[in-house]
């Protein structure tokens, strides 16, 4: 972690998009059954939108740009990185969030609950 990675995750919290905004709001409230997500977090030479480290779970919130190869093969090189380093990786369309949020929580409580959780 650089001081340039802790700079710019401050500014990504202050920045988020909608779509993120609705989700933090959900995965906060988790917290009262034990499970603490992070937001914005660096790790390595990334910095991903939220983080648990105990499960050790990342959730990407992704817009239209993802469709795009060249940000479609930097998303497989870092989710490839990130699951080297243990953790899995659920990526959710901005448009999930929107139109399919319960789906959404489902699918990251599917997950925790694979994991003993919730």
């Amino acid at each position: 972690m650089t001081v340039r990675s802790v700079r710019t995750a401050r500014l990504l919290r202050k920045r988020m998009t909608p779509h993120e905004v609705k989700l933090w709001a959900a995965l906060r409230l988790l917290r009262s059954q034990g499970i603490r997500f992070r937001r914005q977090v660096p790790l390595g030479a990334y910095i991903v939108d939220f983080a648990c480290f105990d499960p050790k779970l990342v959730i990407e919130v992704d817009g239209s740009q993802h469709t795009l190869d060249s940000h479609a093969r930097r998303d497989r090189e870092r989710d490839a990185w990130l699951e080297r380093q243990g953790f899995a990786v659920l990526r959710m369309w901005n448009h999930e969030v929107n139109d399919n949020f319960d789906g959404v929580m489902d699918a990251i409580g599917e997950y925790l609950r694979g994991k003993g959780l919730r």
